[in-house]
Formats: structure tokens, C-alpha cells, sequence
């Protein structure tokens, strides 16, 4: 990151959440905020769950797609080019999503992108995939639409928190049911093609994004967010300072790493002859994750995370990958994969905390709408990386490492309190 940025804007208290009259001086710090402390206050239980639902269909509709091309002819290869266009059609849709909402709230982005997913996807779940080019088309379109849930969620964590710290651990507490979104939304497509069609499990897709967009968008806290004036004529908005353009380019290498560990999963199995492997990599790795945004919450630092934790959990999670080049057995693989999945959500907490400190007024949940197009064109790039390269863990340890070096060629240390 920029150290000019980076260095001068640290992410504490004043930065996160609503001001608040000093307390007097106590030499004991408060204890970080719990996962429950945080789902007790007004409204978060619902937008929480809300988003997770609305959320739902990026988990689901990449298997329905495979198997619904599948079951009307078409090649595996040709399966697989419709999901990763759906994959890669919310990287462009949803920093424009994002950007509606910091102009004109969160109800019309949220409205409109749910039901642009689900028309398209009930009509896609009705035609067919047999018509390739029209239904590539509606899979553009579902993607493209997805509501910008997890930005709207992260710009109202400080309007219904009371301070910065229940805020730090809601970021903690979203990034980790995410992998909820991933191991969840899979399962439901594969239970649901297989009962009934895939053309069913495109259906309630496009249920789960109504329902939990609307849900989302009718409660009060996002009836009543009011987005903060934004200079007139600014073309880059949240990409305006330097700083938040290096970050997501180190964003973009952390999905590299997780979209090379799906490929590296497949390339294990073969080699040991055991296809589990193939799917347990990845759920041990979210899993994991689950796990490590939990411990997270409870040992972050009590004045919140500054500019050296996130190069240090950079560091780490680039470390945690380098076991995984010894030639082991299977069990032995699945194992080590938690390592850096437990490392990835509290890496991801990390980097959007700093991305709501670095970003421009007013763009609040358009920055985090970029994160995930960051994230979702990493992942893409290493799925196409990892194939040519044999699906070897060297990928993702490179691009781990790439960010590393990034994160720390741009930020340098300085002898302020509030740099390091």
C-alpha cells in the first residue's frame, strides 16, 4: 500500500465506527467483542442472515450451471466457460451496484440487481443451456446482478454497533460465513439437481436472491442509511487514492492462491488415486476459515488492526502454503490445507478494514464491491493458471508471496505511534 496512506491512516477506533466522548483513562483495554455480542444488537441477526441468503446464489448457480450444460449435451469444457463466466460477471456488476448505493441508498441497487438475477436465471432455468449464446447471455446478466450485499452490510456495521470494536469483529464475523456461502450453496445445488433437476436448483437461486435482498433492503437500518456527499464530477471514486488501487492488486493475488488450491485439489486427487480429496481440500480450507475468523475476533487488538498485522498475516499466509510442496499423503494434504485457510479470513478482515479507512468518502460500499471484484478475478485467474501448471501448490504459495512483496514495497515503517 501507499505508505503515504497507508502509513497516516490508521485503522482504529475514530476511523471505524461513531464518535464518542473519551472515557476516562483505565489501564485495563476492553476484551475485543464476541460473535454473539455482536448478533444480539437491533437488526444484525436479520441483515446478517439476509445478506448470507441473498449471497447464496455465488455458491450455487457455478454447480447448477455445470450440470444443467451437462444434462443438455454440452462438454465438460464448455460447462465449465459458463460457470466462469458467471464467476467472473459479479467483478464488473458489482462495483457499479455499489456505487448506485453510495449515490441513492441501498434499497434501489439491492431491487434492481435482485431482480436482474432473478429473471435471468428463471428464464435460463426454463430455456435451458441448449441455445449456447443466449444462454451465456443470461449468465452475464445473473452474475452482473448480484446485490451488493456485502458492501450495503459493511457501510451499516457503524450505524447499528455501538462502537469500533463491535465493528472489527462484525467484519470478522461477515468474512466468516462467507465460506458459508461456498460450502452451503454447493451442497444445496448438488442435493437439489439430483432430487428433482438442475433447472430446480436455478430456481431457488433466484429465490434465495429475492428473499434475502429484499429482507435485506426492507429492514430499517438500510431504509434509513443515508450516503455521504461525494465530490461532483469524481470518475474514480473509490479508486481514487493510490493506496486502495495497490490493495486490491494484492487481493486480486490472494484469490489467485484460492482459486489455484480448487485445481491443486483436483491434480492431488489424481495423483493419489482418491477422489475425495478433490472436494474435501476446499472444505477443509473454508472450514478453517470459519475457524480462524472466530479465534480472530477474540485476539485482535483491542485498538484494531494497523498496517503491519495485515503485512504479517500476508507474511503468514504465504508460510502456511510452503508444507504443502512436500510430497505427502492424501490425508496428510487435507490436513495441511488448514493452515492457510484459517489464515484467509482473518487476511480478508484485515484488508477490508483497511479499505474503509483508505477509501474516499462516500464510497464506502462501492470499495468493498471492487474487493470482491479483486478477489473474483484472482480466483479466476488462478483456475486458469493452476491447469497449465499441473495444479501444483507452487501457484498458490507464488502469488501469496507476490503479495507479500506488494504489501511490503508499499508500506514503509514509520516512527509514529499510529503507523505501526
Amino acid at each position: 500500500m501507499a505508505h503515504a496512506q497507508v502509513g497516516d491512516t490508521p485503522l482504529t477506533a475514530p476511523v471505524l465506527g461513531p464518535r464518542r466522548s473519551a472515557p476516562a483513562a483505565s489501564p485495563v483495554k476492553p476484551a475485543p467483542a464476541s460473535f454473539r455480542a455482536v448478533l444480539r444488537h437491533r437488526s444484525c441477526s436479520r441483515l446478517l442472515a439476509a445478506s448470507v441468503a441473498g449471497r447464496l446464489p455465488l455458491g450455487m448457480v457455478p454447480v447448477a450451471l455445470l450440470l444443467a450444460a451437462q444434462a443438455d449435451g454440452h462438454s465438460l469444457a464448455t460447462a465449465g466457460l459458463l460457470a466462469a463466466l458467471y464467476g467472473i460477471a459479479p467483478a464488473f456488476g458489482l462495483p457499479l451496484l455499489g456505487r448506485l448505493a453510495d449515490l441513492r441508498g441501498l434499497p434501489l441497487p439491492c431491487h434492481l440487481g435482485a431482480g436482474l438475477v432473478a429473471v435471468s436465471l428463471c428464464v435460463l432455468a426454463a430455456a435451458g443451456t441448449s441455445h449456447l449464446a443466449f444462454a451465456a447471455v443470461c449468465v452475464a446478466l445473473a452474475g452482473a446482478g448480484c446485490p451488493p450485499l456485502e458492501g450495503g452490510l459493511r457501510s451499516l456495521w457503524p450505524t447499528v454497533l455501538p462502537d469500533a470494536a463491535h465493528v472489527r469483529t462484525a467484519y470478522a464475523l461477515d468474512s466468516s460465513t462467507q465460506e458459508i456461502v461456498y460450502v452451503a450453496g454447493p451442497a444445496l445445488a448438488i442435493g437439489l439437481a439430483g432430487w428433482l433437476s438442475p433447472a430446480a436448483a436455478l430456481a431457488l437461486a433466484a429465490a434465495a436472491a429475492v428473499a434475502g435482498s429484499l429482507a435485506f433492503a426492507t429492514a430499517a437500518p438500510a431504509r434509513a442509511w443515508r450516503p455521504i456527499a461525494r465530490p461532483r464530477g469524481d470518475r474514480l471514486g473509490a479508486l481514487r487514492p493510490p493506496a486502495v488501487r495497490t490493495l486490491l492488486t494484492a487481493l486480486v493475488l490472494v484469490g489467485i492462491t484460492v482459486g489455484g488450491l480448487d485445481v491443486a485439489g483436483v491434480a492431488a486427487a489424481e495423483r493419489h488415486h482418491t477422489a475425495w480429496l478433490a472436494g474435501g481440500l476446499p472444505t477443509v480450507f473454508s472450514a478453517a476459515g470459519l475457524a480462524g475468523g472466530a479465534l480472530f475476533a477474540r485476539l485482535q487488538p483491542a485498538t484494531g488492526p494497523r498496517p503491519r498485522h495485515l503485512l504479517w498475516l500476508a507474511g503468514l499466509f504465504a508460510a502456511a502454503w510452503l508444507p504443502l510442496l512436500a510430497p505427502l499423503p492424501a490425508p496428510a494434504i487435507c490436513a495441511l490445507a488448514a493452515l492457510p485457510g484459517a489464515l484467509f479470513v482473518p487476511l480478508l478482515t484485515v484488508a477490508s478494514l483497511a479499505l474503509t479507512a483508505l477509501a474516499p468518502a462516500g464510497t464506502s460500499t462501492e470499495v468493498v464491491g471492487w474487493m470482491s471484484s479483486a478477489i473474483r478475478l484472482g480466483l479466476a485467474a488462478g483456475t486458469a493458471l493452476a491447469g497449465p501448471l499441473g495444479g501444483h501448490f507452487a501457484l498458490p504459495l507464488l502469488a501469496a508471496a507476490l503479495c507479500v512483496l506488494l504489501l511490503s514495497a508499499r508500506t514503509t515503517p514509520s516512527s509514529t505511534p499510529a503507523a505501526v
